[in-house]
């Protein structure tokens, strides 16, 4: 690819796009950068018409579909403009006082690389389409991803507008009190390819002095939701004997969830994680023996046969608890994606394009979820990670250096150069 396609890439305007961003429902810290930008609220809208803006000045025309995706499509002179595009971005909704660099990264590090083959002497066969998914956190509507969901197929356009907040409002009402409620669906079986870039949510990059890692595989996420009931009832005149106490049982569980993980990771390696992070106990009073207890349980890996050995597992001391205890336990399995691999023709883009801007890259896989995991069902799809200062993220402490943005922005650019040229 020719050089001048790295020197295009311009880190203080990208800068400057992400410094923007994060003034959209920014929360004040001590420290750090924070920011809360949910999907349909006040700082999701100001944040999505900024982004509109921002393509249209780089003359890309907009769409935006019916669960609120916004794609900008550029057509290059030398291109066929009924080819499949080459799609490339991410998202701009975060968690509750999150960092800056989530999700947004990949949306302008995305927009950048356009910027970059507008300003490069490069001939383009194809469209290029960059991409702003909807709710991919999860964290009002859904358990995550929903955007892509819908773009891949996986969900219907009425079953994610049907989908309620905490206070009974609809996916529907809220992008349309917003202005984000288009209309059809962005499908993504129609694009040629797909490149995700994305901060790396950990610290395989830093420790290994690598400015660029290139995703091979997304693990895979089983989350299960259990209840366990027993009864509630005195602390101080209920007999220990007598006691069906919810928490202990559930306690049991906690632990077994641990312990069994470790006992695959020993067998299946390291890549192997299983954690109760959701624990609701009721009534929750210091005086009252619990009397239900609800669990979140979230497995993964890159490959699914360890996953659904921690999940039978589960289900088999539920059942024991069950005896043993007298407990009534309730097990739901409501998220279920498997893991998948990157595509070679996207990976072997990311690893020439990582060559040609001389850049030594990491191969590794994906601990998190992201919507490229939907969207490589349907098409071709690559991702492309940068460092994280210490691996922390969904935090205001979430970092990482405007050099290293700009540099996995440069690969960014050069790999799709190379799809869109075929």
């Amino acid at each position: 690819m020719p050089r001048e396609i790295h020197d295009c890439v311009d880190e203080e305007r990208l800068r400057n796009d992400i410094r923007t961003n994060a003034e959209y429902g920014a929360v004040p810290v001590d420290e750090g950068n924070c920011r809360t930008v949910l999907t349909g609220t006040e700082a999701n809208r100001s944040a999505r018409e900024y982004f509109v803006n921002r393509l249209e000045a780089a003359g890309l025309d907009v769409r935006v579909d019916a669960v609120g995706n916004i794609a900008g499509r550029w057509v290059p002179e030398t291109a066929d403009p009924t080819a499949p595009a080459v799609a490339t971005g991410s998202h701009l909704d975060s968690v509750p006082r999150g960092g800056i660099f989530d999700g947004v990264l990949g949306v302008y590090g995305a927009l950048e690389a356009i910027r970059a083959l507008q300003s490069a002497d490069v001939s383009l066969a194809r469209p290029l389409d960059v991409v702003c998914f909807t709710e991919e956190e999860g964290s009002r509507f859904s358990d995550g991803v929903l955007g892509s969901s819908v773009a891949s197929g996986q969900r219907t356009v009425e079953a994610a507008l049907a989908l309620e907040d905490d206070e009974g409002v609809t996916l529907d009402e809220a992008l349309t009190d917003i202005g984000f409620r288009g209309t059809g669906r962005i499908d993504a079986s129609d694009w040629d390819s797909w490149l995700e870039l994305h901060v790396e949510q950990s610290e395989r990059l830093e420790d290994a002095g690598a400015p660029v890692g290139i995703v091979t595989s997304i693990t895979g996420t089983i989350r299960c939701l259990i209840e366990i009931a027993g009864e509630a009832n005195h602390s101080g005149c209920t007999a220990m004997h007598d006691r069906r106490d919810a928490l202990a049982a559930a306690s049991e569980v906690v632990l077994d969830v641990e312990r069994t993980t470790n006992e695959v990771v020993e067998e299946y390696g390291e890549t192997v994680v299983g954690t109760v992070g959701k624990l609701d106990v009721a009534p929750n009073a210091i005086n009252v023996v619990p009397g239900r207890v609800e669990l979140g349980i979230d497995v993964r890996d890159v490959s699914y046969e360890p996953m659904e050995l921690i999940v039978d597992r589960v289900r088999e001391r539920l059942s024991a608890l069950e005896d043993e205890r007298g407990v009534v336990t309730t097990f739901e399995r409501p998220y279920d994606i498997e893991p998948i691999g990157m595509s070679d023709r996207c990976t072997d883009a990311l690893r020439a394009a990582a060559s040609a801007s001389s850049v030594d890259a990491l191969e590794l896989h994906s601990g998190a979820g992201h919507d490229t995991m939907h969207i490589a069902k349907v098409t071709d799809a690559g991702m492309l990670f940068a460092p994280s200062r210490d691996g922390v993220s969904h935090s205001p402490m979430e970092w990482t250096d405007w050099d290293s943005c700009a540099a996995v922005t440069q690969v960014m650019a050069t790999a799709l150069a190379d799809l869109a040229a075929e």
